[in-house]
């Protein structure tokens, strides 16, 4: 056993764990947050994505004990601290960018570290962005239009005189 300590969604943490252990099942077995989801063990899906000191990662392939130190941030604890959705969240929910659910929390966090990195994205960027996470029911469209409405909300939230959509019409 290695013990550990990391930040995860804002609260420190130390555990005893076994050196192979994922980081994605560290996260659902261990703390109990069940977000990020295993759907491939390969890093293909996306849908255990989470942020490890602000950048996303597929915690199904990085190892708890890689986490030492650091900060974890899962779709948990993108939400305000009142409990209410964060703006991305809120994004998603009001264009209707999620189906069965699987993928989304991961969305999330792929957009929330996009947006970070560029807070005014284009359609094509946010696609791009969004590489190597899959959803299987949406065709990414309201996915998109999500990660739009988000940079915008997201802008104004920053006081940004600029937060008008970069592309107002998505294709489909």
């Amino acid at each position: 056993m290695t013990e550990i300590k990391l930040t995860v969604n804002g609260a420190a943490r130390g555990d005893e764990v076994e050196p192979r252990l994922l980081l994605v099942h560290y996260l659902r077995e261990t703390l109990g947050l069940r977000a990020a989801n295993v759907g491939c063990d390969t890093t293909s899906c996306g849908a255990c994505t989470v942020l490890l000191d602000g950048e996303s990662v597929k915690s199904c392939t990085v190892l708890a004990v890689q986490a030492q130190g650091r900060s974890v941030t899962t779709a948990e604890g993108a939400v305000n601290p009142d409990g209410t959705l964060g703006l991305v969240q809120q994004a998603f929910r009001e264009e209707h960018g999620l189906q069965c659910g699987f993928c989304t929390p991961g969305m999330v966090m792929a957009v929330t570290s996009l947006l970070a990195e560029n807070p005014d994205p284009t359609e094509q960027e946010v696609r791009e962005g969004l590489e190597g996470n899959f959803c299987r029911c949406t065709g990414y469209h309201n996915i998109v239009r999500a990660a739009l409405n988000a940079a915008v909300k997201l802008r104004g939230a920053s006081g940004d005189a600029t937060a008008a959509p970069s592309s107002p019409e998505v294709a489909a």
